[in-house]
């Protein structure tokens, strides 16, 4: 099935398994809906298409989703993140049916292969999240071959793999994953591809913050220590990653009960009217309460024509008594470029005093953007050939380093591209092999002469204007989300 239909199916399948795992069926078809249009975004007559899965959905809707879903397309959900926080059952269920969605977006409007590149990226980022077995996105409109990842195996034993295959089933009683300890959350912060500054302030704040807790429990007298953060950086360095792993080991030092991360941006904390932002805040603050409240370029709350307005202040205020009413079990990170940074600190006496730990993300070297490429390509079951592997070098020593460069970003959408190639090149393939599914070329790293001609759609604005710095750095990469860049 496809468009709308192939959509709605998706979303019926996803809605079943939200069910079983307690979620709220709006909230689960409202994440699935976003991460469908942050997906298509690019095809031609997609927002039509989506529009017909959704009561009264519009063409403005689409846009406004998409932004909203574009930081999933190579991370976790947010129902996701919390059901893998908290080991339901149902984790890998759920990880499968947005895959199931990822494939759908693909029969948005009229197919194109950077689609295809972005849902693979985004199903394996899912999958990936749950620990579930990786599948692959066909060409829109055109099943996999078989043999492919995902349909039967070689033995002639159909093996389903996404949640519309078991929708239907009875949930399989399931022993819940023990958590992770502070020392496996740490190993996993430390096979981090380069980040090295960022790891050893990370392990000084866990040291110091354990040590308060057992002073605390002696009976001792210890100083207040806050724990929120400050993460600077450019785009595409690891931030939202590393504050992922940082809600972890906050659950498992006793520091936070649930220890998910609930991931925000100025449009879903500012009203459009005043006395509505108080409400908006305090709700998505809540929603965070017993984890980590990550607030991307928080500056946008308090600096630039409209973050000064009285809308921000509002936001900020709300969010500056909420973290002392929640302080015994909320952390705060707040994200964004450093100079802005700096100033938003800055602009309120509350959030001077409760911001007090900096972290410095620096951009990756040719080597660990090679190491992360390839580490995404295998998370989605995809190989590089050594050639290819020379030839994103040679990309890489040709692309300018200036202050809008996506650092891991920048790898993530070489990868989506060349997987739209591939798939390009297969298109008259009837029974390619194992090896020929699975390999990336050198030639699928750069634009082939016959690839279809399929202009990208025209995007809007995201929410708010940016200091003019900020907003020109991020000109080239308003598209993509934080945490494509780790494997």
């Amino acid at each position: 099935m496809s468009g709308a239909g192939g959509l709605q199916e998706a979303l019926s399948a996803l809605v079943t398994v939200a069910g079983r795992a307690g979620v709220a069926e709006d909230t689960a078809r409202g994440e699935a809906l976003a991460l469908a249009a942050a997906l298509a975004e690019s095809a031609p007559g997609a927002p039509a298409d989506w529009a017909k899965a959704v009561p009264d959905g519009t063409t403005q809707d689409f846009f406004d989703a998409a932004v909203r879903g574009r930081r999933w397309r190579g991370a976790p959900t947010a129902v996701l993140t919390e059901l893998v926080a908290n080991g339901s059952p149902e984790k890998t269920a759920y990880a499968e049916a947005l895959a199931e969605v990822a494939s759908a977006a693909c029969t948005l409007g009229e197919p194109t292969m950077r689609v295809v590149g972005n849902a693979s990226v985004a199903a394996a980022a899912q999958l990936r999240a749950a620990g579930a077995r990786p599948m692959h996105v066909g060409a829109p409109g055109k099943p996999l071959p078989a043999g492919a990842p995902g349909t039967a195996d070689p033995t002639g034993v159909a093996a389903p793999t996404t949640a519309a295959a078991t929708a239907t089933e009875p949930a399989a009683e399931a022993e819940p994953e023990s958590e992770k300890s502070v020392d496996e959350l740490l190993a996993e912060l430390d096979a981090l591809t380069g980040l090295e500054r960022v790891k050893r302030e990370v392990h000084r704040q866990v040291a110091v913050l354990r040590v308060e807790k057992l002073r605390t429990e002696a009976g001792l007298k210890s100083p207040t220590i806050t724990r929120h953060l400050v993460f600077v950086g450019n785009p595409g360095t690891g931030k939202t990653t590393v504050a992922r792993l940082v809600s972890g080991i906050y659950k498992a030092l006793g520091l936070l009960s649930k220890g998910q991360l609930v991931e925000v941006d100025r449009s879903e904390l500012v009203a459009g009217y005043l006395g509505q932002t108080a409400t908006k805040t305090a709700d998505v603050v809540a929603s965070a309460a017993g984890g980590v409240l990550f607030i991307d370029e928080a500056y946008s709350l308090t600096a630039g024509d409209l973050g000064a307005d009285q809308y921000g202040r509002e936001a900020v205020d709300t969010l500056v008594k909420e973290m002392e009413d929640r302080r015994d079990d909320l952390v705060v990170i707040v994200a964004g470029y450093p100079e802005p940074m700096a100033a938003f600190i800055a602009a309120n006496p509350g959030l001077a005093s409760r911001f007090r730990t900096t972290i410095e993300f620096e951009n990756y070297t040719d080597d660990e953007l090679t190491d992360i490429l390839v580490g995404l390509a295998e998370a989605a079951d995809y190989e590089l050939v050594p050639e290819a592997v020379d030839a994103f070098r040679e990309i890489l020593a040709t692309t300018p380093r200036d202050s809008s460069f996506g650092n891991g970003r920048f790898a993530r959408n070489v990868l989506e591209a060349a997987i739209g190639r591939h798939a390009w090149r297969l298109r008259d393939v009837e029974a390619p092999t194992t090896d020929e599914l699975r390999q990336i070329l050198a030639a699928d790293l750069s634009e082939q002469p016959d690839e279809p001609d399929v202009p990208e759609a025209p995007e809007p604005p995201e929410a708010p204007d940016e200091p003019a710095d900020a907003a020109e750095a991020k000109q080239s990469d308003q598209q993509q989300d934080e945490q494509g860049e780790q494997a």
